[in-house]
């Protein structure tokens, strides 16, 4: 139980340094109540020395590794992913109150955490969450196709490569367009029009890039067609992850069905590219 307790003192420390960065990043009511949980992360950590007898330091490479986050993925990413750390130690507080009367006020405390967190976070990219999922799918699906049925049909990276970029690019802007046509016409909706298809364009072009990558830096077009799939399914990882966290949803539902898509689409293409390349006898 020692161990335990000790983890619980170090998430708290850790918390209180995590909480004051996040609260030197945000403004306004943010900003107040971030830091007035970092203060209760203080506050938890002082009382858990004082039974510990040991004081404890937050780890560089945890604190570097969480503003990293915060940096790609926003400040309510960060809290919601560090409240699910912090729910072992919510548990543990409930099994020792007893022993540690006080540990009473810390659990209560995680528990407002909670409650006020997920209230509290007005961040502009999770308003446009929509747009940034539209521009991701469409291009995993549309351009992992496009490269595969490429890929079988031309059997040349170059040209494999330039064809996908500029088809990417294409319709990345195609994509902007129309997410700027429909929120414009949508009185429902608050988003700005400009911000949302912004957000489509970004997330659209950013993944053309980085699957399209391996056909200008390698001249073998299978390897090059595998690594973009490899790549293709690190975009779904990270992507899925990042949501199942700001909107609660489970990874493994959200994961499965975005791979399985994007699976399908490649081996149909690939095969059409094949008989495309047959029966019109191309060669690059």
């Amino acid at each position: 139980m020692d161990d335990k307790i000790l983890q619980a003192e170090q998430d708290e420390i850790i918390g209180y340094k995590v909480y004051t960065f996040l609260s030197n990043k945000s403004k306004g009511e943010n900003k107040e109540t971030i830091y007035k949980i970092a203060q209760d992360e203080l506050k938890h950590y002082n009382y858990l020395k004082e039974i510990t007898k040991k004081d404890l330091s937050a780890n560089s490479f945890t604190l570097f590794f969480y503003r990293i986050l915060a940096f790609l993925f926003g400040v309510t990413f960060v809290i919601k992913l560090f409240e699910k750390r912090e729910v072992n130690s919510a548990d543990l507080y409930s099994s020792l109150k007893e022993k540690y009367p006080n540990l009473q006020e810390v659990e209560e405390d995680e528990e407002r955490h909670e409650q006020e967190l997920i209230a509290l976070i007005e961040e502009e990219r999770l308003n446009y969450v929509s747009s940034i999922v539209l521009g991701l799918n469409d291009a995993l699906v549309e351009i992992t196709g496009t490269i595969a049925g490429l890929t079988s049909a031309l059997q040349n990276s170059k040209a494999i490569g330039v064809s996908a970029l500029i088809t990417g690019v294409a319709a990345s802007l195609s994509m902007a367009a129309s997410e700027y046509i429909s929120k414009k016409v949508d009185v429902s909706t608050e988003r700005n029009p400009l911000k949302s298809s912004t957000y489509t364009f970004i997330a659209y072009f950013v993944a053309v890039l980085l699957l399209v990558l391996p056909f200008f830096f390698i001249s073998n077009y299978y390897i090059d067609l595998v690594l973009s799939i490899v790549i293709g399914f690190v975009i779904i990882l990270v992507f899925s992850f990042y949501i199942s966290i700001v909107q609660d949803r489970s990874f493994n539902s959200i994961f499965l069905q975005m791979f399985l898509i994007v699976i399908g689409v490649v081996a149909v293409t690939f095969l059409l590219g094949y008989i495309s390349r047959k029966l019109f006898n191309i060669n690059v």
